[in-house]
């Protein structure tokens, strides 16, 4: 910061210390609170000085720097390849038809803001959850046509070709999920860079313990990529607890799909085998 700008942000504050300890100390106020509005504004002045955050908040909380954009990228890339990978039996329309949809949407957000998560948009926001309902959507369907298939008999005549088509939408449903973990928590990516929610839907090992680890900790989308992919083997969370509402309905939903689609493709690979 320079020292100009320190100047005027100390004058601004010192004007409002000014402002502030007249109003406290008006006859009649507390002398307590005005002795104590003093000391908490010279300390807000001599923090702006110095150019220093205020530590009394976790750093997850507070202001900082977006995080990449690329894993997600990457990610979302693995989807659409995935879902363009499955038979066209599986897919809602042509087979092309989704994943160059979610291709365009992918290419478009990452024009926008091509390095970091910093910028805040409504359109950008819409895209980006619309994006993440779409694969949702496009998965869901493959799924649901591969379980009436097991259920009817009509698939599952080539144990190696159903493990792999069953390994693709369950591998699917990690990433979709991983997004709507990553891009919901406190306001998506940008929100939590800026600190604007205080409250998280998932409570991470290192928001207990911050101890463990590094001082500029922050949630990132892997550690959303691991709650997904926990909560799709073990059926249930792990080392993160969901807290609202929603999150635990987003994981039991999650677990689910994962139980039913593991369950039946198992089974019936098992059964072809013998």
């Amino acid at each position: 910061m320079s020292r100009d700008g320190c100047d005027d942000i100390v004058g601004t504050e010192a004007h409002t210390v000014r402002v502030t300890n007249e109003e406290v100390t008006r006859p009649g106020a507390d002398a307590a609170a005005s002795a104590l509005t003093r000391a908490a504004r010279t300390a807000q002045i001599e923090r702006l000085v110095r150019g220093v955050e205020d530590w009394t908040e976790p750093i997850w909380r507070r202001s900082g720097r977006g995080e990449s954009r690329w894993p997600v990228t990457v990610a979302m890339l693995v989807a659409i390849a995935l879902q363009f990978a499955l038979p066209e039996r599986f897919a809602f329309g042509p087979r092309w038809f989704l994943p160059a949809l979610q291709f365009a949407v992918v290419v478009a957000l990452v024009v926008a803001s091509p390095m970091r998560f910093e910028r805040r948009s409504r359109w950008l926001r819409v895209a980006s959850l619309g994006l993440i309902a779409v694969v949702s959507f496009g998965n869901a369907f493959a799924a649901f046509r591969l379980v009436r298939g097991l259920v009817q008999g009509t698939e599952g005549q080539d144990a190696g070709h159903l493990l792999a088509t069953g390994a693709a939408i369950w591998l699917t449903n990690v990433v979709v999920f991983a997004l709507w973990y990553w891009d919901l928590d406190r306001g998506g990516p940008a929100a939590r860079a800026r600190g604007t929610q205080a409250l998280p839907a998932f409570l991470f090992v290192q928001m207990q313990t911050p101890d463990v680890a590094p001082p500029d900790w922050r949630p990132k989308f892997v550690d959303y990529l691991y709650l997904s992919f926990t909560n799709a083997t073990a059926f249930s969370p792990t080392d993160v607890m969901p807290l609202p509402a929603w999150a635990k309905l987003t994981m039991m939903s999650q677990s689910m799909i994962s139980l039913a689609t593991v369950a039946l493709v198992v089974a019936r690979a098992v059964n072809i085998l013998k």
